[in-house]
């Protein structure tokens, strides 16, 4: 017996030796560390997140303003402090609220590795919204029944309102849940889309921030200290909301009466300033579909709706095209003051291109050849300077024009649009030859013999190519928005601006943060006198040029308007109708350009959309 007690004794004298090390360790070598980290395990910090500044048009009437609405949250740790994990909770919550009880558990899970949205990406300790724009009705349900609804609140929060409803709703954009809450702001609303997007972060504010203290349970037991959120700036526009009616209707009209048309876009600019005053692009939605959460049914149906026409669209822009096709050839050396023969058709090479439905117009100026729109005197113009070796001429004068590039315009995805010449002719070659140049005997003889054409000889640009070019056919293509910019820099004399939509920032406490002016970033390569004689030649479009049937009526001698139609041709479809116009026509202030897509020819459709818009604003 006496050796097995002296083991014990050696055991027990152990243990009480590690224990004791333990405790040296813990209260006095490692003390100090241990009681700062479970002080720390006992304060959180939480964000207060801030009001989103509003948007407001021209004259400060708001296009996207916070209302309150009823808002139902729960508080995730004290849900998780029920027996059942708050799933009894959650289904009584799912059963008033009249949603799917999968739908309302998935919006308070945390997003963590491995969970698939709908899920909460904040912090914890913050109160977690699982429904919005809740009835008077079912958020008295849960506040007068507290004991079925632990964790659950319904109050009154700011979201997102749109007083004009659908009113520019490409150019406001809307705010939807980001992938993780902003590390500065706290919040995981961000912009998307338009000006919510592209001024997310002076809309957003500056959050606050709350210290509190939690115990062991995760529970708050008291706050320490609160700093207020900041809102954010008020986004004043130069949008004029009325004209912007204006422009809606009118464009919406356009589609829906030009037959087989599927789309349109239209666009007003001060050409004084480069701000844009109205910008549209049909179809469209309303932001509010966004409020409070989208479903996916609900997303399917806005397939199409989504694309700003009006800045990423492209089309071919026609005979609105002329004007750099008219500067260029005056700088090439062709006579200003001289006369041209405007024939049915015109032989390019070996092949001929005909005018508009190949009508002769004997003898003119250029004045009578922008418009009256004659071809053929532009097709003349490209060819015999290709044969110089100078068809690079007309592209580079394009280019100067503002064509080719994006605009800068403060919105987001604009479209860059093309203008093709030598270099664009052998970069595509280039990346199709293999293709091309692939055997593939699914293919139609037609459509093998334009592979091998292009396999062999698509680098070359053919006089063909710069004849298409002149009238804006072909490989060209503009945005709306690229286009009345250009209308704008020759109605102003040559100012070519980078356009914005923003005009000055306001702080809450009503002081201008900022002021925002439309950069000047290029000058046209045209002289005062060219482009005071395509002004001239303009304003007679309405009244004895192409555009005088959809301006008959219109009194053009109290409000005269310079313009020019154009009529796209697009393979398989109809054709693509534009009108570019500015006024008063001797001394211009806006700028306006419509396209409507497979909407026929510029005279039927465009044309007389802005007729209307003119009359919008000249009441």
């Amino acid at each position: 017996m006496r050796p097995r007690l002296l083991v014990l004794h050696i055991l027990f004298a152990s243990l009480m030796l590690i224990v004791l090390g333990r405790l040296w360790d813990v209260q006095i070598r490692s003390g100090d560390r241990y009681a700062k980290a479970a002080t720390e395990s006992h304060i959180r910090h939480v964000v207060v997140p801030p009001v989103r500044g509003e948007i407001v048009d021209s004259r400060g009437r708001p296009l996207v303003r916070n209302r309150t609405a009823m808002v139902v949250s729960v508080d995730y740790i004290a849900l998780t402090h029920q027996r059942d994990g708050g799933r009894a909770v959650l289904g009584r919550l799912a059963e008033v609220l009249g949603l799917p009880y999968q739908e309302v558990a998935s919006r308070v899970r945390l997003c963590e590795t491995g969970v698939r949205r709908p899920c909460w990406p904040g912090s914890p300790y913050q109160s977690i919204p699982v429904a919005e724009q809740v009835s008077r009705r079912s958020a008295l349900q849960i506040a007068e029944r507290p004991e079925l609804f632990p964790g659950v609140s319904a109050e009154l929060l700011p979201v997102r309102q749109y007083p004009y409803g659908s009113l520019a709703a490409h150019l406001l954009g809307y705010i939807a849940p980001g992938g993780e809450p902003d590390p500065a702001t706290g919040v995981r609303l961000e912009g998307r889309d338009g000006l919510e997007a592209v001024y997310d972060a002076d809309l957003r504010g500056r959050a606050g921030s709350r210290q509190v203290v939690v115990d062991t349970t995760g529970q708050v037991v008291r706050t320490v200290s609160e700093v207020g959120a900041v809102a954010g700036n008020t986004l004043v526009t130069s949008i004029d909301a009325g004209i912007q009616q204006i422009v809606e209707r009118s464009l919406r009209a356009a589609v829906t009466k030009a037959r087989g048309a599927d789309s349109g876009a239209a666009v007003v600019m001060d050409v004084r300033t480069g701000r844009i005053v109205a910008m549209a692009g049909y179809p469209t939605y309303s932001p509010s579909v966004w409020t409070g959460g989208i479903s996916t049914a609900e997303y399917r149906k806005l397939r199409g709706r989504l694309t700003f026409r009006a800045i990423q669209g492209q089309w071919p822009p026609g005979s609105t095209w002329k004007i750099t096709s008219t500067a260029a050839a005056v700088r090439a050396g062709y006579d200003l003051n001289g006369t041209y023969s405007c024939p049915g058709s015109y032989l390019v090479g070996d092949r001929s291109f005909r005018n508009f439905d190949g009508i002769a117009l004997g003898t003119m100026n250029l004045h009578r050849a922008l418009s009256a729109s004659c071809d053929t005197i532009f097709y003349r113009f490209a060819y015999e300077l290709w044969l110089k070796g100078r068809g690079d001429l007309m592209p580079r004068n394009a280019k100067a024009f503002g064509f080719g590039r994006t605009t800068g315009v403060d919105l987001p995805g604009e479209a860059a649009g093309r203008v093709p010449d030598r270099s664009w002719k052998r970069a595509t070659w280039l990346a199709t030859r293999a293709v091309n140049c692939k055997k593939d005997k699914r293919r139609s003889a037609y459509v093998a013999a334009i592979a091998k054409e292009q396999c062999l000889e698509g680098y070359r640009w053919r006089a063909g190519d710069a004849a298409n070019f002149a009238i804006g056919q072909g490989d060209v293509l503009v945005t709306p928005l690229q286009l009345v910019r250009a209308y704008a820099a020759v109605a102003n004399g040559g100012k070519l601006f980078s356009p914005r939509v923003a005009k000055a920032e306001i702080a809450p406490d009503g002081r201008t943060v900022r002021t925002i002016t439309p950069p000047v970033v290029g000058r046209l390569p045209v002289s005062g006198k060219v482009l005071a004689y395509i002004r001239r030649a303009l304003a007679d479009v309405p009244r004895n040029g192409t555009a005088a049937g959809a301006f008959h009526g219109f009194d053009l001698d109290k409000h005269p308007i310079a313009g020019k139609t154009g009529t796209a041709e697009s393979y398989g479809k109809h054709d693509t109708s534009w009108f570019a116009s500015f006024a008063p026509a001797a001394k211009p202030r806006l700028a306006v350009v419509v396209m409507i897509s497979q909407g026929g020819t510029g005279a039927s459709a465009a044309a007389p959309a802005v007729r209307r818009i003119w009359e919008g604003i000249y009441r």
